[in-house]
């Protein structure tokens, strides 16, 4: 069935946080209120390559959210929870330049990814999106976590790759991506080795390193096989979870970019919202038009 006429809905994952994260903007009766808070960037970014963005928040089932969305964005932010992974293995140091700290916690575990093709992809228990619909606000400090967050994207992702959405996993959301499916990170990549790639200081659009994409990928389809970004991560991808394929990296062998073969899933370690003229946003909206036209939204199975 043709869609016409309605722009794809885009959905873009949100953080909450205590009202006392604005200061002085809110009166002191909001002081135990929660904000949710997205970086304007990202809804600028898919309005003008064309799709209708939606803030997401928790306070719905994630299936039900998705279901009516065309497209989903795993946006940037905080560090993915130890808690929140697979239990890291050792270190592999011939997959490059990024060094591993070897540590890391259990990840609650789930099931087989629902699409059959990737691997254990976390289901939440409880939290945002499941059985217990509260989210404390909480403001995290630098290099913090945000657990309530994890559990919250990975309802949304999991939700999305049932459905079959086009996502794109943005910094954040390509961590995200590669734990769901079993994989493991880098812990820390200091400041000063390799391509310097924590750069939390300068403007967030300023183009610092290569990245080489793999001919005949997905991401070469959308950017060429080279191109210059912006890095604003200090962790990366150690082992590439089951099901997905590593697609570009950077000169010192970071990881830049993760796939799924077959699927229209793209996850950039960059920050494509802040880089003037960037594809990558087009290309979801494009990728959710395509499915629009293919027929009607199904719901996930429970």
């Amino acid at each position: 069935m043709e869609v016409t006429g309605r722009r794809p809905l885009v959905g873009l994952s949100t953080r909450r946080w205590p009202a006392s994260a604005l200061g002085s903007a809110l009166p002191p009766t909001y002081a135990g209120a929660g904000v949710d808070l997205g970086i304007a960037d990202y809804p600028a970014a898919i309005a003008a390559g064309g799709g209708l963005p939606v803030h997401l928040v928790p306070d719905a089932p994630a299936g039900e959210l998705v279901a009516c969305l065309d497209a989903l964005v795993l946006t940037g932010g905080a560090d993915v929870d130890p808690g929140t992974r697979v239990a890291v293995p050792p270190a592999r140091p011939e997959r490059g330049g990024a060094r591993s700290s070897g540590t890391g916690s259990p990840a609650r575990g789930g099931p087989g990814g629902p699409d059959g093709r990737g691997g254990p992809l976390l289901a939440p228990d409880g939290g945002p999106g499941g059985s217990d619909a509260s989210w404390e606000p909480q403001l995290p400090e630098p290099g913090s976590t945000e657990p309530q967050r994890d559990r919250w994207e990975l309802a949304l992702l999991r939700a999305a790759l049932e459905l079959d959405l086009p996502v794109l996993a943005v910094c954040r959301g390509l961590q995200l991506l590669n734990v769901a499916h079993g994989g493991t990170l880098v812990d820390d990549l200091p400041a000063g080795d390799g391509d310097g790639h924590a750069r939390f200081a300068g403007p967030r659009g300023e183009r610092v390193h290569e990245v080489a994409l793999d001919p005949g990928s997905l991401a070469a389809s959308v950017y060429g096989t080279s191109l210059r970004v912006n890095s604003l991560h200090h962790q990366a991808v150690d082992r590439p979870g089951d099901g997905l394929v590593v697609v570009g990296r950077s000169p010192d062998g970071t990881v830049e970019a993760l796939e799924i073969p077959g699927r229209a899933v793209l996850a950039v370690q960059w920050h494509p919202e802040a880089l003037a003229g960037d594809p990558a946003p087009e290309w979801l909206v494009a990728a959710a038009r395509e499915r629009m036209a293919g027929g009607d939204r199904v719901m996930p199975r429970a």
